[in-house]
């Protein structure tokens, strides 16, 4: 039985969205994989290059990590899981400890994050929902992308040219253009942007030149430190809450109940984490970048993700590859991710009221509001030698918090 059905004659891209389970031609399914790679590649070699991780290392795990999601959640769920900001504040705390030792955090994180997805599956998605409702999934989809917005924005300010150049290709072939214009508009904004650095000579290519065509990625081992493994806890939650998230915003984009996926995904997200951790990667998380992506073009296929990883792990093996991928300027990625971040914020609305979140209710104002001004104001605090930001703070509040006062009410009623 073929993995995915082709789509009409596999030429045509208007009218209907195009399912997971489909693809069109292959030609144009390694485009949309392309367009994947672009949205993805800025932030997964950033949180290396921040915490000291190999960057080549971190390509190859996020790629395999990649195809493992795909096959444990049987090509029900599109998703690229790419290195995840929310291991850059306790690796980066952790640095002075050594590589094996941030490794060793990263390993301890993924295999707590399979036993929460174990979990999941056994107890069922009812479970899970009466921790994580509506009102608290939205709320997550929301943070996640107005957490991030920081990054684009700084991005933008930094080549404003380049951003909304990029921007405005984006916008034009998203909202004017038909056919393929409509569904690369992203990766035509990013092309377009990235050429203009070249000819105003942005583009650092002296390092391209140095670089050399074929390499093996650098391998490390873990070691478990109690110390550094406390520190990298708390991301487990976040992981968690990006995972759900993440389904839920797919599933809202697609119409398709994908709650019995909701496991499987987590799961998945914990292998590949714990993957890169035995092997010298940072932990792996779904990409809103990607939801945006997807967002943009409606093609949620998940043979454009299959493409994008085998894309990942081959370029692992060339650092001029990974030279290149990484020379985009920052006003491209800031323009292109400005109206990322947004589509998937405006995804998380969407599911409030596709679930008619009563937002008159205190516990889900009063919690939900708080939470989403912690993580889009980046509270930043410092325990120890441990430093939280917004995206953790938010999503503690929203996930644990939300909870324990809606029991407290209930009680209280009786």
């Amino acid at each position: 039985m073929a993995l995915w059905t082709v789509h009409g004659d596999g030429r045509t891209t208007d009218g209907d969205a195009i399912a997971p389970d489909e693809r069109l031609s292959w030609p144009l399914t390694i485009g949309f994989g392309a367009q994947h790679l672009a949205a993805m590649i800025g932030a997964t070699v950033l949180v290396p290059a921040s915490t000291g991780l190999p960057v080549s290392t971190t390509l190859l795990f996020s790629g395999l990590g990649t195809l493992l999601f795909l096959v444990l959640t049987r090509n029900r769920v599109p998703s690229y899981l790419g290195a995840s900001f929310a291991f850059i504040a306790p690796l980066t705390a952790a640095r002075s400890e050594g590589v094996p030792a941030q490794l060793g955090g990263v390993l301890a994180a993924g295999l707590l994050v399979v036993v929460v997805g174990v979990a999941v599956k056994a107890l069922g998605v009812r479970m899970l929902e009466s921790v994580m409702p509506p009102v608290v999934t939205g709320a997550v989809v929301i943070l996640i992308g107005l957490n991030l917005s920081h990054s684009a924005t700084a991005s933008f300010a930094e080549q404003p040219l380049l951003a909304a150049v990029t921007m405005g290709v984006i916008l034009l072939c998203g909202v004017l253009g038909r056919r393929l214009f409509f569904r690369f508009s992203v990766l035509l904004g990013v092309v377009v942007g990235w050429a203009l650095g070249f000819a105003l000579d942005l583009v650092d290519t002296a390092a391209l030149a140095r670089a050399a065509w074929w390499g093996l990625p650098e391998m490390h081992s873990p070691e478990l430190r109690p110390s550094v493994t406390l520190m990298v806890l708390p991301v487990v939650i976040v992981l968690v809450a990006e995972n759900v998230g993440h389904v839920k915003a797919v599933a809202a984009l697609t119409g398709r109940n994908l709650d019995g996926s909701v496991g499987d995904s987590i799961i998945a997200n914990g292998l590949s984490t714990a993957l890169a951790g035995v092997g010298g990667g940072t932990g792996t998380t779904t990409y809103s970048e990607n939801i945006g992506v997807m967002g943009v073009t409606r093609v949620f296929s998940t043979a454009a993700f299959a493409v994008t990883g085998v894309a990942a792990v081959l370029l692992s093996f060339s650092p001029k590859a990974a030279v290149l991928l990484a020379s985009i300027p920052p006003g491209v990625l800031g323009g292109a991710t400005l109206v990322l971040f947004g589509l998937i914020s405006l995804v998380g609305v969407r599911i409030w009221l596709d679930n008619r979140v009563d937002l008159t209710n205190p516990g889900n104002a009063l919690v939900g509001g708080a939470a989403l001004v912690a993580g889009v104001g980046n509270l930043t605090l410092v325990l120890g030698d441990l430093e939280l930001g917004g995206l953790v703070w938010g999503s503690l509040l929203v996930v644990i918090l939300h909870p324990v006062l809606r029991w407290m009410r209930a009680a209280r009623g009786a």
